[in-house]
Protein backbone atom coordinates (compact mmCIF):
# COMPACT_ATOMS: atom_id res chain seq x y z
CA UNK A 1 0.00 0.00 0.00
CA UNK A 2 1.54 3.66 -0.75
CA UNK A 3 2.16 6.04 2.13
CA UNK A 4 -0.43 8.67 2.10
CA UNK A 5 1.13 12.19 2.55
CA UNK A 6 -0.26 12.37 5.82
CA UNK A 7 0.88 8.90 7.07
CA UNK A 8 4.59 10.21 5.83
CA UNK A 9 4.39 13.30 8.10
CA UNK A 10 3.08 11.81 11.16
CA UNK A 11 6.39 9.22 11.16
CA UNK A 12 8.53 11.83 10.31
CA UNK A 13 7.04 14.10 13.54
CA UNK A 14 7.73 10.64 15.44
CA UNK A 15 11.07 10.63 14.12
CA UNK A 16 12.36 13.72 15.13
CA UNK A 17 10.44 13.90 18.39
CA UNK A 18 12.49 10.75 19.65
CA UNK A 19 16.01 12.70 20.19
CA UNK A 20 14.27 15.78 21.97
CA UNK A 21 13.01 12.82 24.14
CA UNK A 22 16.37 10.81 24.90
CA UNK A 23 18.23 13.89 25.07
CA UNK A 24 16.31 15.02 28.64
CA UNK A 25 16.58 12.15 30.51
CA UNK A 26 16.54 13.01 34.19
CA UNK A 27 17.34 11.04 37.43
CA UNK A 28 15.72 12.98 40.51
CA UNK A 29 18.07 11.22 43.16
CA UNK A 30 20.77 12.95 40.99
CA UNK A 31 18.89 16.47 40.48
CA UNK A 32 18.28 16.62 44.03
CA UNK A 33 21.88 16.20 44.89
CA UNK A 34 22.79 18.37 42.50
CA UNK A 35 20.09 21.23 43.75
CA UNK A 36 21.60 20.63 47.14
CA UNK A 37 25.12 21.76 45.87
CA UNK A 38 23.84 24.24 43.73
CA UNK A 39 21.52 25.89 47.11
CA UNK A 40 25.35 26.64 48.53
CA UNK A 41 26.75 29.09 45.69
CA UNK A 42 28.59 31.97 46.88
CA UNK A 43 29.66 29.96 50.17
CA UNK A 44 32.40 28.75 52.00
CA UNK A 45 33.25 26.10 54.35
CA UNK A 46 35.88 24.98 56.77
CA UNK A 47 36.68 21.41 57.04
CA UNK A 48 38.77 18.46 58.37
CA UNK A 49 39.98 14.80 57.54
CA UNK A 50 38.54 12.61 60.02
CA UNK A 51 39.94 9.32 57.78
CA UNK A 52 43.84 9.34 55.99
CA UNK A 53 47.01 7.55 56.29
CA UNK A 54 50.61 8.40 55.78
CA UNK A 55 50.20 9.46 52.14
CA UNK A 56 47.29 12.10 53.27
CA UNK A 57 50.16 13.97 54.98
CA UNK A 58 49.37 16.73 52.44
CA UNK A 59 46.74 17.58 54.19
CA UNK A 60 47.52 17.49 58.19
CA UNK A 61 47.50 20.57 60.29
CA UNK A 62 46.77 22.67 57.10
CA UNK A 63 43.55 24.68 56.87
CA UNK A 64 41.37 23.40 54.41
CA UNK A 65 38.26 25.42 52.76
CA UNK A 66 35.78 24.14 49.98
CA UNK A 67 34.31 26.73 48.19
CA UNK A 68 31.08 26.46 45.81
CA UNK A 69 32.13 29.18 43.75
CA UNK A 70 29.90 28.81 40.12
CA UNK A 71 27.06 27.00 38.64
CA UNK A 72 25.89 26.94 35.52
CA UNK A 73 22.41 25.10 34.79
CA UNK A 74 24.66 21.77 34.45
CA UNK A 75 27.92 22.63 35.84
CA UNK A 76 29.15 23.19 39.45
CA UNK A 77 32.65 24.20 40.22
CA UNK A 78 34.23 23.41 43.70
CA UNK A 79 37.62 24.75 44.65
CA UNK A 80 39.41 23.13 47.44
CA UNK A 81 41.55 24.81 49.18
CA UNK A 82 44.75 23.08 51.15
CA UNK A 83 46.36 26.18 52.84
CA UNK A 84 47.85 28.61 50.92
CA UNK A 85 47.54 26.26 47.64
CA UNK A 86 44.27 26.77 45.49
CA UNK A 87 45.67 24.03 42.84
CA UNK A 88 42.46 21.79 43.53
CA UNK A 89 38.63 22.26 41.79
CA UNK A 90 35.55 19.63 41.84
CA UNK A 91 33.92 19.72 39.06
CA UNK A 92 30.42 18.35 39.07
CA UNK A 93 28.31 18.08 35.73
CA UNK A 94 24.98 16.48 34.25
CA UNK A 95 25.95 14.49 31.73
CA UNK A 96 22.47 13.66 30.60
CA UNK A 97 23.32 9.57 31.76
CA UNK A 98 24.37 10.61 35.34
CA UNK A 99 26.67 12.82 37.27
CA UNK A 100 30.27 13.22 36.75
CA UNK A 101 33.12 13.94 38.98
CA UNK A 102 36.09 16.06 37.87
CA UNK A 103 39.65 16.80 39.36
CA UNK A 104 40.74 20.12 37.97
CA UNK A 105 44.46 20.63 38.91
CA UNK A 106 46.43 23.65 38.31
CA UNK A 107 50.04 25.36 38.95
CA UNK A 108 50.48 28.71 40.36
CA UNK A 109 50.88 29.57 37.14
CA UNK A 110 47.24 28.79 35.90
CA UNK A 111 48.70 26.12 33.61
CA UNK A 112 47.27 22.44 34.06
CA UNK A 113 48.83 20.00 36.26
CA UNK A 114 49.72 16.90 34.52
CA UNK A 115 47.92 15.09 37.19
CA UNK A 116 44.39 16.96 36.14
CA UNK A 117 40.85 16.13 35.15
CA UNK A 118 40.99 12.69 36.60
CA UNK A 119 37.92 11.59 37.92
CA UNK A 120 34.59 9.56 37.63
CA UNK A 121 31.07 9.18 36.45
CA UNK A 122 27.68 8.02 38.62
CA UNK A 123 27.26 3.70 37.73
CA UNK A 124 23.49 4.36 39.63
CA UNK A 125 20.87 6.62 41.13
CA UNK A 126 22.46 7.30 44.18
CA UNK A 127 20.63 9.17 46.73
CA UNK A 128 19.34 12.68 47.13
CA UNK A 129 22.42 13.12 49.22
CA UNK A 130 24.64 10.59 48.75
CA UNK A 131 26.50 9.63 45.07
CA UNK A 132 29.36 7.97 44.11
CA UNK A 133 31.92 8.11 41.50
CA UNK A 134 33.80 5.24 39.96
CA UNK A 135 36.96 5.49 38.18
CA UNK A 136 36.31 6.31 34.07
CA UNK A 137 38.59 5.45 31.88
CA UNK A 138 40.51 8.33 31.04
CA UNK A 139 41.63 8.54 34.58
CA UNK A 140 42.58 4.80 35.07
CA UNK A 141 45.33 5.80 31.17
CA UNK A 142 46.37 8.64 33.11
CA UNK A 143 47.26 7.19 36.85
CA UNK A 144 49.24 3.93 34.75
CA UNK A 145 50.90 6.93 32.57
CA UNK A 146 52.30 8.94 36.05
CA UNK A 147 53.23 6.09 37.96
CA UNK A 148 50.82 5.62 40.10
CA UNK A 149 48.40 2.72 39.19
CA UNK A 150 47.10 1.81 42.53
CA UNK A 151 44.84 4.64 42.08
CA UNK A 152 42.68 2.90 38.85
CA UNK A 153 40.69 1.06 41.72
CA UNK A 154 39.41 4.66 42.86
CA UNK A 155 36.19 5.66 43.86
CA UNK A 156 34.61 8.64 44.91
CA UNK A 157 31.80 9.46 47.28
CA UNK A 158 30.44 12.85 47.75
CA UNK A 159 27.76 12.82 50.74
CA UNK A 160 25.59 16.30 51.49
CA UNK A 161 23.47 17.02 54.06
CA UNK A 162 21.72 20.82 53.58
CA UNK A 163 22.64 22.60 57.01
CA UNK A 164 24.75 19.91 58.22
CA UNK A 165 27.98 18.61 56.86
CA UNK A 166 29.61 17.92 53.47
CA UNK A 167 31.69 14.70 52.71
CA UNK A 168 34.39 14.44 50.45
CA UNK A 169 35.90 10.75 50.46
CA UNK A 170 38.36 8.13 48.45
CA UNK A 171 38.17 4.75 48.74
CA UNK A 172 40.02 1.78 46.70
CA UNK A 173 41.28 -1.40 48.40
CA UNK A 174 43.66 -1.05 51.68
CA UNK A 175 43.40 3.19 50.99
CA UNK A 176 40.36 5.48 52.63
CA UNK A 177 40.62 9.21 52.74
CA UNK A 178 37.69 11.57 54.04
CA UNK A 179 37.32 15.14 54.78
CA UNK A 180 34.04 16.35 56.57
CA UNK A 181 33.01 20.04 55.86
CA UNK A 182 30.79 21.91 58.34
CA UNK A 183 28.02 23.49 56.71
CA UNK A 184 26.67 25.12 60.06
CA UNK A 185 29.51 27.90 60.17
CA UNK A 186 30.36 29.54 56.62
CA UNK A 187 33.75 31.07 56.66
CA UNK A 188 34.79 34.08 54.53
CA UNK A 189 35.03 33.09 50.85
CA UNK A 190 38.83 32.80 49.41
CA UNK A 191 40.86 33.89 46.48
CA UNK A 192 39.69 32.51 43.23
CA UNK A 193 41.62 29.36 42.08
CA UNK A 194 45.44 29.11 40.42
CA UNK A 195 44.36 30.42 37.05
CA UNK A 196 41.14 32.00 37.42
CA UNK A 197 40.24 36.04 37.24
Amino acid sequence: MPTTPLRSMTSLSALLAFPLLAQSTSVPNQDAFFNHLKGLVGQAFEGQVVEGGASDKTFTGRRLVMHIWKAGADTLHIPFHVGEDRSRTWVFTRTGSGLQLKHDHRHADGTPDISTMYGGHTLESGWANAQSFPVDAYSKDLFVRTGIPQSVGNTWHVYIYPGKTFTYRLTREGREFRVDFDLTRPVPVPPLPWGQK
